[in-house]
């Protein structure tokens, strides 16, 4: 037998040990409670004439030696006996364990879509065969986002990469170029690079959001809100969109950056994705043990089944504003991932009228005196 099998039997060895230990233990105190004492008893019988009720004499029983011998016979036949036993039940309740193991181990090979499917009884393993299906679930979940994700990014990455290509292959392959062609082609790959650039910020912030808060600082969102709305109302003028801010003191923790980043996310989401002489309405307020941010806009009616979808990366229901696609699909993205790193709850409606009213609800924190 290989260590290996040693190793992985050691268990079942460990506890056929201390079945057949209880065993034995009962088995001795049988003899010690119950046996010994008869050693004291004696038999009596009648001398004499039969119907003569004097007792006259009195004859041994079971002596003690006889009693001591039969109890050391009997104590090593348990050993064997208690053994097996304790082996025998030690296998039967490791045998559920062993075949999750074997499954776990299949599993984890690369067949994520096995699960173990333990059925009846309802017991410890049976649940612990249930943990490791939610656990498998949620793996497969995780891994086929990120095959998406990786397969969506290096599509969008693509794209400004050949489109650069194509435009300094045309203009190289054109004998006539001027300097005026040249600049206008430079100034397109500036453009092209830029947009690239931007694309691969948005891809850092989220990845920066899903690998969770390092630093846990208290702040007032109001603040924050402030800073970012200060940042983003040339912006909001430029596209004829009234910014308007309603915020109280909403002290909280977490990461600075991070939320910040997911405030400007949902800003520059509400006013992106907007109409013409639209509104966008940022508020913050302290409610009980939490602290609550809300950003309401309007815009286009969105439909209710199609809201979770905008949280996932590079969806888009429509091309943005006067049918531009600067946008890349990744703003809710990163205001999801920022949320669930900092545990808060993130509550998303269609307004009925147009647009989205974004809630995020973090833990209030009290200011320190």
């Amino acid at each position: 037998m290989t260590a290996q099998q040693l190793t992985r039997r050691s268990l079942q060895t460990r506890l056929a040990l201390a079945y057949a230990a209880g065993i034995y233990a009962a088995g001795v105190c049988v003899l010690v409670f119950v046996d010994v004492p008869l050693a004291s008893v004696h038999a009596a019988r009648p001398v004499g004439q039969p119907s003569s009720s004097t007792i006259t004499g009195a004859g041994p029983g079971i002596s003690l030696p006889q009693l001591l011998m039969g109890s050391a016979v009997a104590l090593v036949i348990l050993i064997p006996v208690a053994l097996a036993l304790g082996w025998y039940v030690a296998g039967r309740f490791l045998h559920p364990l062993r075949a999750i193991t074997t499954t776990a181990k299949v599993i984890s090979a690369g067949n994520l879509h096995r699960r173990l499917d333990l059925g009846e009884p309802m017991d410890e393993l049976t649940e612990l065969g249930h943990t490791l299906d939610d656990l498998f679930a949620r793996l497969q979940a995780s891994f086929d986002a990120q095959r998406h994700f990786v397969a969506n990014a290096s599509h969008e990455l693509r794209t400004p990469l050949a489109g650069l290509r194509t435009l300094l292959e045309v203009a190289l392959a054109d004998p006539d170029a001027d300097t005026d062609t040249l600049r206008s082609v430079c100034q397109e790959a500036l453009a092209l690079g830029g947009h690239q650039e931007r694309l691969v910020q948005a891809l850092l912030a989220l990845a920066t959001s899903e690998r969770g808060v390092t630093r846990w600082d208290t702040l007032d969102l109001a603040h924050v809100v402030e800073g970012v709305l200060a940042s983003r109302r040339h912006q909001a003028t430029e596209t004829g969109i009234d910014l308007a801010e309603h915020l109280t003191p909403a002290v909280t923790a977490g990461d600075p950056r991070l939320i910040e980043s997911l405030v400007a996310n949902l800003v520059e989401n509400a006013i992106r994705h907007n109409h013409a002489g639209g509104h966008v309405k940022v508020t913050t307020q302290t409610s009980g043990t939490q602290v609550v941010l809300t950003v309401a806009n309007s815009g286009p009616v969105i439909p209710d089944d199609q809201i979770q979808r905008l949280f996932q990366p590079f969806q888009k229901l429509a091309p943005d504003r006067n049918g531009r696609r600067d946008g890349y699909g990744l703003g809710l993205a990163i205001v999801n991932a920022v949320t669930q790193a900092h545990h808060a709850t993130l509550t998303t409606g269609a307004r009925p009228e147009g647009g989205l009213a974004v809630t995020v609800r973090f833990a209030h924190v009290p200011p320190s005196s």
